[in-house]
């Protein structure tokens, strides 16, 4: 079916040059997708969606136009042609808009060391109902669960890009999940929690039953919680959530924000980011792992790099435009759909480990707030100001002692991320691996 793809690319873009593009690309992306979802013992919802969609971004000079479309008849690419071409004439011009120099595009890799599509047979939709009532069953298990919704799913996306420069790839990438949702209580004193697990190869996803039975236990411990005391305290970033505060320094370090002068790291390079000792890689390469990719969304081979080395911040994350108006060479970050232009976006993350288990720091920390869900975000992108909603579980003398609900967590992400110690129970097969992540001294907002 690549070849398919591959032969839509190609025909875009020979309209495209047809009709006076003097430039272009083209993505080609086709996807299938199956879902069951169980509620209350019965059978909510069965989907499989089939699609495929093209998109056109063509350039004249610093000028540039993007149009996406479904219909794949020859009529149909004539007419996007023509159409993004009268766009991009009406563009206004972008001296840092184009596509890769020939000398700089990925010609080579190895696709099948990347393991990013498994060869086993789509599961049928009874193996997936199977896999949701299994979840069900393992959460219901469990006393005092009331009701769980569970979900189990399967997607393989195919994707081939083209451009004018000679750049042609393409490739598979598939995913299997199961996940549950489990409630306990009623009316007001109603909690809820959720497990989930996705993987590339089917034969690597672990037991269903497991996964239901986690999240009862995660709900079942949530039961009576109450609102915190108001106060300056430690807080202690469960593993689950912990991504998010390094998602915070990686939008702050792309490069659009950057270019902007909009981030509250925009002066920070060659500086101290995060403590001594953490450094935060990004590596498109490690095999079954979703965010793997031999190559950007503009054709560029990808390749390791270190963003942050022993806490000092190292580069910013580029696509062509971003590096071009930075005076920097990509560092082959784009990303794009059929409906945009390349921006820049990381793949796969690792933060250093620590050496100290999640209950030793728990232990470390004293009195404070062990975070295991945050609710909205008040995020201030230039400033670095942070203030979440967060649930979890308070902590005294270094013991965890009853769940806590409706309080605010606070303060600055710059002296946030510098000061916060590292656990050592990040998980191996997410592309963001993160551990659970100590911070001292928030403000916390209670009862």
């Amino acid at each position: 079916m690549t070849d398919r793809l591959q032969r839509l690319t190609e025909a875009l873009l020979e309209a495209a040059k047809r009709a006076g593009a003097e430039a272009a690309d083209a993505l080609a992306v086709e996807g299938t997708s199956l879902s069951i979802d169980i509620r209350r013992g019965a059978l909510e919802q069965a989907e499989r969606s089939e699609a495929i969609e093209m998109g056109l971004r063509v350039l004249i000079g610093g000028r540039q136009a993007c149009v996406s479309v479904s219909d794949t008849s020859a009529r149909t690419i004539e007419d996007v042609a023509e159409r993004a071409v009268a766009m991009a004439r009406e563009a206004p011009d972008d001296p840092y808009a184009g596509l890769a120099d020939p000398s700089q595009i990925a010609r080579d890799w190895d696709l099948a060391a990347f393991e990013l599509c498994d060869p086993a047979a789509e599961p049928s939709a009874r193996a997936l109902e199977e896999d949701a009532r299994a979840a069900e069953a393992g959460a219901m298990a469990l006393a005092g669960i009331r009701q769980v919704e569970a979900s189990a799913g399967y997607g393989l996306r195919r994707v081939f890009l083209a451009a004018s420069n000679g750049f042609a790839g393409g490739y598979a990438r598939s995913s299997r999940s199961t996940s549950a949702v489990a409630f306990t209580g009623e009316g007001t004193g109603m909690e809820r929690d959720w497990a989930g697990e996705s993987r590339i190869y089917q034969a690597d996803m672990p037991d269903a039953a497991g996964i239901g039975a986690l999240a009862a236990e995660r709900a079942l411990a949530r039961a009576g919680a109450r609102k915190p005391v108001t106060g300056t305290y430690p807080v202690l970033f469960d593993e689950r959530i912990a991504q998010s505060l390094i998602g915070h320094l990686l939008s702050a370090i792309n490069g659009a924000s950057i270019a902007r002068g909009s981030s509250w790291l925009r002066d920070a390079l060659g500086q101290q980011v995060l403590p001594k000792g953490l450094s935060l890689i990004e590596d498109p390469h490690r095999p079954r792992i979703s965010g793997s990719r031999p190559f950007d969304a503009e054709g560029l081979p990808t390749a390791r790099r270190v963003i942050v080395e022993n806490g000092i911040l190292q580069g910013w994350t580029l696509d062509l435009a971003t590096g071009r108006k930075l005076g920097m060479a990509s560092t082959a970050n784009a990303a794009r759909g059929t409906t945009s232009t390349p921006s820049p976006a990381t793949s796969n993350i690792d933060l250093t480990p620590g050496t100290a288990t999640r209950k030793q720091l728990i232990s470390q920390m004293g009195t404070g707030l062990l975070v295991t869900s945050l609710i909205g975000s008040t995020i201030n992108p230039t400033t670095g100001d942070y203030s979440r909603g967060a649930s979890g579980f308070w902590v005294e003398d270094g013991e965890i002692t009853h769940p806590v609900n409706e309080c605010t967590i606070a303060g600055n992400l710059r002296q946030m991320l510098t000061g916060m110690i590292a656990a050592n129970d990040a998980r191996d097969h997410l592309s963001t691996r993160v551990p659970s992540l100590l911070l001292e001294g928030m403000t916390l907002a209670g009862a």
